[in-house]
């Protein structure tokens, strides 16, 4: 089974290495589902693992938008700190991609996965009015 969607992370990335070396990253991010007037929230705990864990770590702060696409979706119990039982609901991640404003993530990086800007602002500010909006786009449609 697998669970996909855009996610907004809620704490930071928190890495670690296993026993035999490997590394792992883990955050938690919050689905939002439901209908309109009824939204609700579904926090996740996830994980990456191996080379991605250690170059996506930094990247993965609390309040940027990824879509992710998880498998191994599990509930695990756990002790909390009043010794009452909780759970949370845990998956591992196969793919990730960073969505919502270049603002809304922390500068640095490679930049990649980034659209490159098509013209330049001050070129589309000048435009005529009447003029053709979708003048300055380019036919490579990615989809």
């Amino acid at each position: 089974m697998h669970i996909l969607g855009l996610v907004r992370i809620g704490r930071d990335a928190e890495s670690r290495y296993t026993s035999n070396g490997t590394p792992v990253a883990s955050f938690s991010g919050a689905f939002n589902f439901g209908r309109k007037d009824e939204r609700k929230v579904q926090w996740v705990e996830f994980s990456v693992w191996g080379d991605r864990a250690e170059k996506l770590a930094p990247y993965l702060l609390k309040g940027a938008q990824v879509f992710v696409s998880a498998s191994e979706p599990h509930v695990e119990t756990y002790e909390k700190r009043d010794g009452g039982a909780g759970w949370k609901f845990v998956a591992r991640v196969d793919s990730l991609e960073f969505a919502g404003a270049k603002a809304d993530r922390e500068s640095g990086g490679d930049g990649a996965g980034e659209q490159p800007q098509r013209a330049a602002p001050a070129a589309r500010a000048k435009a005529p009015a009447g003029a053709d909006p979708f003048g300055d786009m380019t036919d490579d449609i990615p989809f």
